[in-house]
């Protein structure tokens, strides 16, 4: 969202400076989640992005990311200087973890499938600021993978389908064929163009396919928008 908004005094609009701050993430990671929608936003006449108070909250309650208390809004002394109280009288369940208010929130059990320890380990950092919110398992083939699978079915499949021995898209279609794919949401993740996947056999209606190179964080921009999802469902 690009549009120039009104801000007037009783307008709770944050920088996204001060939404991470309260999430506990990286300013770039909250300018990818605007972009990609996770979190709304809105331009200043001056064109800088302001993002609504109250949808920072509810982010930080759905996904449990917690970081430092916000200072309450500025008030307009007579003098017209803008000062800022600190949220003193704040209860401590107000940082809103996982399990915060009352609320349990389940985890997300996400496998990520790929042979390249450097990826796993960009694809570890860069979704660390869900915290607890998402539970990371890995496997480095599409037949380990199988193993886990059938231990325990993730919640999300995040495969690169050029593997070694079983590719991805022989896992993919033997888990069609075991029905282990019911309730199973699919990240997939390849070099191969549309026609060579389609001489290959394709793959699932259900899975999401993202064409490499990609970076570690715009996978953890689709982690995030589906988790967001799941919470408000």
């Amino acid at each position: 969202m690009s549009h120039v908004i009104p801000l007037g005094p009783g307008a709770r609009m944050l920088t996204t400076r001060e939404a991470a701050l309260r999430l506990g993430v990286s300013l770039r990671t909250v300018q990818l989640w605007v972009e990609a929608d996770i979190l709304p936003a809105a331009r200043t006449p001056g064109g800088h992005r302001r993002i609504p108070y109250n949808a920072v909250e509810a982010l930080a309650l759905s996904t449990g990311l917690g970081g430092e208390p916000l200072a309450r809004p500025s008030r307009l002394r007579p003098s017209g200087d803008f000062t800022a109280e600190p949220l003193r009288d704040a209860p401590p369940k107000a940082r809103r973890h996982v399990g915060g208010m009352g609320l349990a929130m389940p985890q997300v059990d996400v496998l990520l499938v790929a042979d390249d320890d450097a990826w796993q380990n960009r694809c570890k950092q860069a979704l660390a600021p869900f915290g607890s919110a998402v539970k990371l398992r890995f496997a480095e083939t599409g037949y380990l993978a199988l193993l886990q699978i059938g231990q325990s079915a993730p919640d999300l499949l995040i495969t690169n389908l050029e593997l070694p021995g079983m590719d991805g898209l022989a896992m993919l279609r033997t888990l069609q064929r075991c029905e282990s794919m019911a309730g199973m949401r699919v990240l997939a993740l390849t070099h191969l163009d549309e026609h060579e996947l389609a001489r290959r056999g394709g793959v699932p209606e259900c899975a999401e396919l993202l064409h490499l190179p990609v970076s570690a964080e715009a996978v953890a921009v689709r982690v995030g928008r589906w988790l967001l999802g799941q919470r408000v469902s």
